[in-house]
């Protein structure tokens, strides 16, 4: 057994028989699964506001920082509808606008997270001049991200995909094009010709787009391949049939070939050990890549490795780290509520609940504390907003990363 997970305590489904308390045949969560989850959310929230008295007053990033307290409850407010919680969503985006860093252009650690979060949060509260302020902002940093000099690597958590995330973000939340799609289909674009230049070559022969970050060819979702090809994979950024069919669909398929007998990835090309099971590397982030594949290009064997993937988070996705959603179960159940969304297969959704009962017995488990305890993706802001995406399972989206 892997050191790093707690054993899986739970019986896998079982049908019906398995899930009464949980959800009914149509997979609704019940009176009073839901009502334990808004009571757990509450105290949660209630301990997070606690411990940010004393947190660091100088991070304004999603990851660990202001901002991702601020998309918290934006969530939270796009989930219950109540405006308190949209107040606290500004509150904590203009503490987070006081740190930008100048050089980061990413949604998760950099300028375009607190930008993009307060263009949202100042237009849901129809403050149209300050939500225009912020986009203009954002769009300033356009030109650093596509010029053909830029240094600036491609992975999701400090290169172009991060910068291509807020993009999308802004549309989403706006319910509208915002911001012109022309802009994520000319990111989308130099990342194709970005990974040409180290694809093909002589070690990656079969690999048409090949990236780095600090010279490691990292596989999994936050520095890695599947999650520039999941972008790269979704039909509104422009990536034409041929580049897809001709270079896309082989990386992803070398990236398949990586997977180890037991179902799980490694976190970089040539790296022989089995033992991370979380969002940025492993499986619970590569899932999001073979199920966009299994949508584009119809291959049942995407399908069947996505569902390898889910038996692995299943039987290891419990982590001693904590009960995050970098590295932890709350991110790692949201592998869970892709697949559930995907395949309708209720198993999915009663292992994402029993993922949640885990969280809902907050600290009992003995893990580890992680560095920045409050936080969005390694502390408990992260797992209230997985809880708050259970209550309506069928819009849950990985924050940050899934479109």
């Amino acid at each position: 057994m892997d050191s790093r997970s707690f054993k899986n305590p739970y019986t896998d489904y079982e049908g019906p028989v398995s899930t009464e308390k949980l959800f009914d045949s149509a997979g609704h969560l019940t009176s009073g699964f839901i009502q334990h989850l808004k009571s757990k959310i509450s105290d949660l929230l209630q301990h997070m506001e606690n411990g940010l008295v004393k947190a660091d007053r100088t991070d304004c990033s999603i990851y660990v920082g202001w901002t991702g307290i601020a998309l918290l409850y934006l969530h939270l407010h796009n989930v219950y509808g109540d405006q308190n919680y949209l107040q606290k969503a500004v509150q904590y985006v203009n503490q987070s606008l006081k740190g930008l860093t100048g050089h980061v252009v990413t949604f998760l650690c950099g300028d375009a997270g607190p930008l993009a979060v307060a263009a949202v949060v100042y237009h849901k509260l129809q403050q149209i001049q300050e939500s225009d302020n912020y986009i203009n902002k954002l769009l300033r940093l356009h030109q650093s991200v596509v010029k053909s000099n830029s240094r600036l690597p491609d992975e999701l958590l400090y290169g172009r995909m991060g910068y291509l995330y807020a993009l999308y973000f802004v549309n989403e939340q706006f319910g509208s094009e915002r911001i012109p799609l022309q802009h994520m289909k000319e990111i989308c674009s130099d990342v194709v010709t970005s990974g040409e230049k180290l694809g093909g070559k002589k070690r990656f022969s079969s690999c048409p787009l090949m990236y780095e970050w600090y010279q490691e060819h990292y596989v999994g979702a936050a520095h890695g391949l599947a999650g520039i090809y999941y972008f790269l994979m979704q039909p509104e950024f422009g990536i034409d049939q041929d580049t897809l069919l001709k270079m896309v669909k082989p990386s992803v398929d070398y990236v398949c070939q990586q997977k180890f007998s037991s179902g799980n990835y490694p976190a970089s090309i040539g790296e022989s050990r089995d033992n991370l099971v979380h969002w940025c590397h492993g499986s619970p982030g590569v899932i999001y890549m073979l199920i966009q594949a299994y949508k584009i290009f119809k291959d049942e064997n995407y399908l069947k490795d996505a569902a390898d993937c889910c038996d692995v988070i299943w039987q290891r996705g419990l982590l001693k780290k904590g009960y995050g959603l970098c590295h932890g179960p709350a991110g790692n159940a949201y592998a869970f509520l892709a697949m559930f969304n995907l395949t309708q297969d209720k198993k999915y959704l009663y292992r994402a609940c029993k993922f949640a009962e885990w969280c809902l017995d907050y600290g009992k488990h003995g893990c580890r504390t992680p560095d920045s305890p409050f936080s969005l993706f390694e502390g408990v802001a992260g797992t209230v907003y997985f809880l708050a995406d259970l209550l309506q399972p069928t819009k849950a989206k990985f924050p940050a990363f899934e479109v």
